[in-house]
């Protein structure tokens, strides 16, 4: 059973808790499942062409887009999604591989800067074409440029909506 399937379920086991529509439940558990699929199958094309990790990749991308400045490591954090201890830790390694580097952060004797090399910006290339294949693949192919453009917006809404909009419930309550 899928972990969000278990949380629905106790959650809605409880007498006074919100219950999801069937489409809501539907389009919740499809989010999660896609999501998962598409990043597993970037990941399995990756280590088929003996690459690195997809985390690797992203940050590697942050730190390019960075460039020449880098990113403290806070930052790298909120743009990859990665809490401190694993950027901190990822970094470490991208920097033993040669791929990163670090240097104190100007004004801030506490804050700590990485930096992509230029073999980090070659590894990151040569991963491209495999994630960029991939996504085409398993993700655009299957859908209408239409469907993308709506896609878009409904995430949008819902990444730039921190709360529901006045008046409007969240839930049905039981």
């Amino acid at each position: 059973m899928q972990p969000i399937c278990i949380i629905f379920r106790i959650m809605t086991k409880s007498a006074k808790i919100a219950q999801w529509t069937d489409d809501e439940t539907a389009a919740w558990t499809s989010l999660v499942r896609a999501n998962q699929h598409l990043l597993q199958s970037v990941e399995t094309a990756l280590k088929e062409k003996d690459l690195p990790p997809l985390t690797w990749y992203d940050v590697l991308w942050e730190l390019e887009k960075a460039r020449p400045r880098g990113l403290r490591l806070n930052d790298l954090g909120s743009r990859t999604l990665l809490d401190k201890y694993n950027v901190t830790r990822l970094v470490t390694r991208l920097e033993k591989e040669g791929l990163a580097r670090r240097m104190n952060c100007p004004g801030d004797a506490r804050g700590i800067i990485a930096l992509i090399t230029p073999k980090g910006s070659r590894l990151r290339k040569r991963m491209w074409p495999v994630y960029s294949r991939t996504v085409r693949e398993e993700f655009f192919s299957r859908l209408s440029q239409g469907e993308i453009a709506s896609l878009r917006k409904l995430l949008g809404r819902v990444l730039n909506a921190p709360n529901p909009a006045p008046g409007r419930k969240s839930a049905k309550s039981v």
